[in-house]
């Protein structure tokens, strides 16, 4: 039984409905879930991923929620010494403490500061109805649900988090002891060493009265300033762990300065300034999967750095999020019993590994407590790894020996800890490509002749691309399977296939780029990937890559394979978007909306749909598939009139001759604007080699210029120009010589490539546009779909665009002049309103790839965005309506306040003839109420159902209600259109929410 003040509060914010938990994020104390925090004891919590601390980790959020009567009395509130274990768990943004007269919200991912709670504190809120309104608003369930908060409040943020400044503090110890002289390696042992150390002594696992019998100090720092008891205490810990952990390399004991030096970060001191300080770091507190991966993180990052430019040691320092790793194996752990097999042949630091073990242990526990044998049995024959750098595999042991003794009930005695080596047993040093025997000669991972086959394969592989070189040797090394002509990810989803049985689930993270590419040999090993690994669904987190792989030069995707029992003829495509809860708290949002289907069979008969499919919604992909069925693409049409688009000179080693091209003028990159090249300011061209050239007639007048990399301003889309003189351009423009043709013929071109319809064509199909970067390749270009040029230029359409683009090269286009070239390029294409809907709003969608368009994607949705999603939607239905002409619908957008989460737009049927209506009204209270009316009206529990980013359909009797967050991104013309297309089969199925 909560206090009635807190009750009331979160009443009013929507954690509670009628004294009970809203929806399942929500989490009473007492109802047997807890949390593990050694002196805070939450009243209740709010979890962005409901359950996720049952199976592991999670990558989700906390909320907590604590009522004290005096919140000023530190004997009551140890406001402080609670923040630091709610930063220490590192999951936890907000805690909200309530008292009778007012909530006072503090940041969790601010560091602590003895005695200063109030550095964390972001908002106090009375008690007060006015008050609890704007408290809802601003961090309510629905605002977190949707991503809100995080809109509206930026001092919240993972850079201030325990895992950032932990890694930051890391980082700066291994550098002094480098510094000072310790080898690299040698000071991370310490350093791993230490650690260990540190949390077996927080965890009470090893007593201070044990750590005197242990080496005669009671505190680990004190310890370490002593040379001798540091070795008796390291000699423990080699003793029990085996030396997995600890590498022989490592003795003898460091020298006295650097275990000092460990000493003073222990102690709490600036090791940059020398003064004493707070040291905020509760191992007893930090869950062990963070610890795992914290450090997982400060060695590869430290491998980067040493690495420097070396492409051999750069494919190793790739770091895999804990976002990452539990939206892998929350999916392919899913109905699993517990008693399978796991297996990473790429393991690094074995964050999945460490993860997999948590859910094995829970499965076979049904959820209860394990016991110790229980969890040694699965970590001694139930998990697998391999990885070629023996650091990353003695890192693997250490962090699942942690998690061995997170997860024991009683680790107690010290004595009865004792582990098995991991290395040559279950965790083993080798390439991948030959594990099954090792260097010295030894078979490994197999079963007799034959090798070992796992119930599930799971895994981050390199993704680096190296070389040409690096390509041939590879291909040589497999001469029958189809590889990848970039990078290397899909080669090790190959090689995990032979240590595979029929029914092996797959959950892979992998580079995006041979899935999105036009090569037809990166399609051919897609394609084969996807057909013996069926059913597959396929996550796209290209949009995530600032945040979840920042080292990365490619994007990324999940592949997740026979983990559901979905069809194995289609694929299931989730495109996960970016938004600040993701960028801040570096968490991954997927909606029910984000998830999409496509048939194989569509796929392989146009690599385009794939793309498509999951940028994309159903209009665009109808739109897309009526234009390539009438249409030739831009590259056919070119070829008709005797010309084809050329990549321009490469300068390069200067080693071909390039005296016939002196004289010309010279375009560089920045020399080409939209619809400008000032031809009289290009200097000519003086140089005598290049490396490659390129045929003279590439360069002929009238020359049609677009530029390899795309503007997002005036507005987003390619920058295209014609040269009515003969021009030299570089690599980074593609350009087509019409030299010969109509001189409109050019001209027209341009103005097809610079609309909306383009903008739109490359944001669904292009091969990098859309995912990472704001490319077009060639291939993309001449992929376009377009008419044929020389009939076009019989239209009026296709005069007014020849037309509007010679003016644009006179005079830069305004706002109406963009938009008369997009109804021109319509007309020449023969779009109906519908398809004009979703086109335009395929220009908007291209703006998201620019950080100015990206932020309009998530600013709330106006009146003018709702009208916009009315009137698309009513097209539909006014269509379906109009073979009876006896009822219309009516639309009511309601104006909810703009801080609002949420929007609500409500379709009635009529009975009455003629066109459809669309009107605003007042929706009489807050948006708590409005829904409140409308589940009443609907008998439907819609707070239960508005979990996440979740969008509803409410079904009632002739009429519906579309309830989703207050986004743009979610409001758009061709999501009205697609709704409306789901409510006809709503109807058609007798109705129901969805």
């Amino acid at each position: 039984m909560i206090a009635e003040p807190l009750g009331q509060v979160l009443e009013a914010t929507g954690y509670l409905a009628n004294g009970a938990c809203a929806a399942p994020s929500v989490t009473l104390a007492g109802s047997g879930a807890s949390v593990r925090l050694p002196s805070f004891d939450p009243d209740a919590w709010w979890r962005s991923d409901a359950g996720a601390d049952c199976r592991g980790a999670g990558a989700g959020l906390t909320v907590y929620f604590k009522y004290v009567d005096d919140p000023d009395d530190p004997e009551e509130a140890p406001v402080a010494a609670w923040q630091q274990e709610i930063w220490n768990q590192g999951f936890a943004p907000l805690l909200w403490l309530v008292s009778p007269e007012r909530v006072d919200l503090y940041n969790g991912f601010g560091a602590p500061r003895p005695g200063d709670a109030e550095a964390n504190l972001l908002e106090t809120f009375q008690r007060l109805d006015a008050e609890l309104a704007r408290l809802d608003a601003f961090a309510g369930r629905l605002a977190m649900e949707t991503g809100q908060f995080w809109r509206l409040e930026d001092r919240v943020g993972r850079k201030t988090s325990v895992d950032s400044r932990l890694l930051r503090d890391l980082g700066r110890l291994e550098h002094e002891l480098v510094e000072a002289g310790l080898d690299r390696g040698e000071a991370q042992a310490l350093i791993g060493r230490c650690i260990f150390a540190k949390y077996l002594i927080d965890r009470d696992i090893v007593t201070r009265r044990r750590l005197v019998k242990l080496c005669g100090h009671e505190d680990l720092a004190e310890a370490l300033r002593d040379p001798a008891a540091a070795g008796l205490l390291f000699a423990w810990l080699r003793d029990t762990f085996n030396g997995d952990m600890f590498p022989s390399s490592s003795e003898p004991v460091p020298a006295a300065g650097h275990l000092d030096q460990v000493a003073r970060f222990l102690s709490g001191e600036d090791l940059e300034t020398g003064q004493l300080r707070f040291f905020p770091y509760r191992f007893d507190v930090i869950p062990v999967e963070l610890v795992s991966a914290i450090y997982e993180q400060f060695v590869h990052f430290s491998a980067a750095e040493s690495a420097g430019s070396n492409p051999a040691r750069r494919q190793v320092v790739y770091y895999t999020p804990l976002a990452a790793v539990s939206l892998v194996l929350d999916e392919v752990f899913n109905s699993l019993t517990g008693e399978e097999t796991v297996l990473d042949l790429t393991c690094g630091s074995g964050v999945f590994l460490v993860e997999a073990l948590r859910r094995l242990v829970y499965l076979k526990s049904s959820g209860g407590i394990p016991s110790r044998g229980m969890i040694r049995d699965a970590l001694y024959n139930q998990v697998y790894g391999v990885d070629v750098s023996e650091a990353a595999v003695r890192i693997a042991a250490f962090s699942l020996y942690l998690a061995a003794l997170e997860l024991d009930p009683d680790p107690q005695p010290p004595r009865a800890l004792r582990f098995k080596p991991l290395q040559g047993r279950t965790l083993f040093v080798g390439d991948a490509r030959t594990i099954e025997r090792t260097s010295d000669g030894r078979a490994v991972l197999t079963n007799g002749p034959a090798l070992k086959r796992f119930d599930v394969i799971v895994g981050n592989p390199p993704w680096s691309y190296q070389g040409r070189a690096g390509t041939a040797s590879r291909r040589a090394s497999n001469p029958g399977a189809p590889l990848q002509p970039r990078g290397q990810s899909l080669d090790f989803v190959a090689r995990a296939r032979d240590f595979a049985h029929d029914e092996t689930r797959f959950g892979m993270i992998l580079s995006a780029t041979p899935f999105f590419g036009r090569s037809a040999t990166a399609l051919e090993a897609v394609r084969d990937t996807v057909d013996a690994l069926a059913p597959v669904t396929l996550i796209n987190l290209s949009e995530l890559s600032g945040w979840l792989f920042p080292k990365a030069n490619m994007p990324a995707v999940a592949l997740l394979a026979r983990h559901r029992g979905q069809r194995a003829d289609r694929l299931s495509l989730v495109h996960a978007h970016w938004s600040p809860t993701g960028e801040r708290s570096h968490t991954i949002e997927i909606a029910p909306g984000d998830v999409a289907t496509l048939p194989i069979a569509s796929w392989k008969r146009h690599a385009g749909l794939f793309k498509a499919a999951l940028v994309g919604r159903r209009p665009d992909l109808l739109l897309l598939d009526e234009l390539w069925e009438k249409h030739r693409t831009l590259g056919a049409r070119l070829a008709e009139s005797g010309t084809r688009l050329n990549t321009g000179l490469i300068l390069g080693n200067r080693s071909r001759d390039a005296t016939a091209l002196q004289g010309l003028p010279f375009a560089r990159n920045e020399a080409v604007a939209p619809f400008c090249l000032d031809l009289d300011a290009l200097p000519a061209f003086d140089e005598g080699g290049v490396e490659r050239p390129r045929q003279r007639e590439v360069y002929r007048a009238p020359l049609l210029l677009v530029k390899e990399f795309m503007q997002g301003t005036p507005r987003p889309g390619a920058v295209v120009a014609v040269a009515e003189q003969d021009v030299l351009f570089t690599d980074s423009c593609y350009g087509a010589s019409f030299s010969g043709t109509r001189p409109e013929t050019p001209y027209l071109v341009a103005g097809i490539l610079a609309s909306a319809l383009a903008s739109w064509y490359f944001v669904m199909t292009g091969s990098t546009f859309g995912l990472w970067i704001q490319r077009l390749k060639l291939k993309d270009v001449a992929t376009m779909p377009a008419p044929a040029l020389e009939r076009a230029l019989e239209s009026a359409a296709g005069r007014r665009i020849a037309r509007l683009v010679r003016a644009f090269h006179r005079r830069p286009p305004d706002v109406a002049d963009w938009e008369a070239l997009d109804d021109a390029v319509f007309d020449l294409y023969e779009l109906d309103d519908t398809d004009r809907v979703v086109v335009r709003d395929g220009l908007f969608r291209a703006g998201w790839q620019w950080k100015a368009g990206r932020e309009q994607s998530i600013a709330p949705a106006g009146a003018g965005d709702l009208r916009r999603y009315a009137d698309a939607f009513l097209t539909t239905l006014d269509a379906w309506l109009s073979a009876s002409n006896r009822r219309r619908m009516r639309a009511e957008i309601y104006d909810v306040a703009q801080n609002e989460p949420h929007r609500v737009v409500r379709f009635v049927l009529e009975d009455r003839p003629g066109p459809s209506v669309v009107s605003v009204t007042e929706p009489g209270g807050p948006l708590r109420g409005l829904l409140a009316r409308i589940g009443e009206r609907t008998e439907v529990r819609i707070g239960e159902a508005l979990v996440g980013t979740r969008e509803l359909r409410v079904h009632a009797r002739d009429e519906v209600s579309i309830i989703k967050p207050a986004a743009r991104r979610h409001w758009l013309g061709v999501c009205g259109l697609e709704d409306a297309d789901a409510v006809v089969r709503d109807s058609a199925r007798g109705g129901r929410p969805a």
